[in-house]
């Protein structure tokens, strides 16, 4: 299971780590308002998380908390997760109108997001080889044609933590950019200790491949979108679908810095609901972007043979409670219409 790969490092190890936990993001779920007709399977379905409670939880970690990341590939990674803001961490130069420390909250950016390391296993795999002997299967090379990472040009939009990063630099990307909003407490050291503490005792030229950058999503006139426009040829963008307002900046981002033939990778789980995320995926649609592979993985389960269990996405799935929905994501690949 995807989430047996992490566990909190003692605290002891770490001083300056908090002793108290962030409250958890209230999020609304547009579909809980949704009304279905459901039949006696659906609601069977949408009881099962309660006869079987496996748990699928959205995030991990509390802010300033080191979570040890278990990877068969890359041997155990330690991932700060932001601190959580507070008034002493506000900018000096910051726009005084402004509360930063609210700003910095409502991002999110204080916790490990599951979809983040959905990206990071699926690199992690793809770059993994096949043991001698044994025959890869169809999915397999699947996977492997979709998520190598090898040689690309990265940029991770609303990082948080840069779990992606790391493993995508780990995975030997040309160049990897870590990028979130200004006012995202993960600026203020956890994505920098993340990547010097993993990446610089491994290879000096790994960590220079990386660098770090704020970013507004839709504002495209700094010194930093104006040197790399068109720079990148995957970019990865998971868990950052909440906020419905930003989803044209989103994609204006996205299609600024994509490359000619590049793809951008995107992950959510369903904690604001699917009704959110397919208004992405529209608004996607309808500003130059095509779906080239789209299609729902069970963060839980794994088949028999040690495979993913997927289903076809559904921008409406009628019966599903807000438990179903948390042991699922969506994994979609869009590239330029045209291209």
């Amino acid at each position: 299971m995807l989430h047996s790969r992490l566990r909190p490092l003692p605290r002891h190890h770490h001083p300056s780590t908090p002793t108290t936990s962030a409250p958890a993001p209230e999020f609304q779920n547009e579909d809980a308002d949704c009304e279905f007709d459901e039949s006696p399977e659906d609601l069977f379905g949408t009881f099962l998380p309660h006869l079987f409670p496996d748990d699928a939880p959205s995030f991990h970690g509390d802010p300033g908390q080191h979570l040890l990341y278990s990877s068969p590939r890359y041997g155990d990674l330690n991932i700060m997760v932001p601190s959580y803001p507070s008034s002493s961490q506000q900018r000096p130069e910051a726009d005084s109108s402004v509360n930063q420390v609210d700003e910095g909250r409502r991002l999110f950016a204080h916790f490990l997001w599951s979809a983040a390391m959905v990206v990071a296993g699926a690199v992690e795999e793809a770059d993994t080889p096949t043991a001698p002997g044994e025959t890869e299967t169809e999915a397999q090379r699947e996977n492997r044609e979709l998520w190598r990472i090898k040689g690309e040009s990265v940029l991770e939009l609303g990082a948080g933590a840069a779990l992606p990063s790391v493993v995508c630099a780990l995975a030997n990307a040309s160049r990897v950019v870590a990028t979130d909003h200004p006012s995202s407490p993960a600026l203020s050291g956890a994505i920098a200790f993340n990547v010097e503490y993993n990446l610089a005792r491994r290879s000096p030229t790994v960590v220079k491949a990386v660098s770090v950058y704020p970013h507004q999503w839709g504002l495209l006139d700094d010194s930093f979108s104006t040197a790399n426009k068109g720079a990148f040829t995957r970019i990865v963008a998971a868990d950052c679908y909440w906020m419905r307002a930003q989803h044209e900046n989103l994609v204006r981002t996205m299609q600024w810095f994509l490359s000619p033939g590049g793809k951008v990778w995107v992950v959510s789980g369903f904690h604001t609901g699917r009704a959110i995320v397919a208004g992405f995926f529209e608004t996607a649609l309808e500003n130059g972007f095509v779906i080239e592979r789209i299609y729902e993985r069970d963060l839980i389960a794994r088949s028999e043979d040690d495979g993913e269990i997927r289903r076809e996405w559904a921008p409406i799935r009628e019966g599903e409670g807000t438990e179903n929905q948390r042991r699922w994501c969506v994994i979609a690949v869009l590239k330029r219409r045209g291209e």
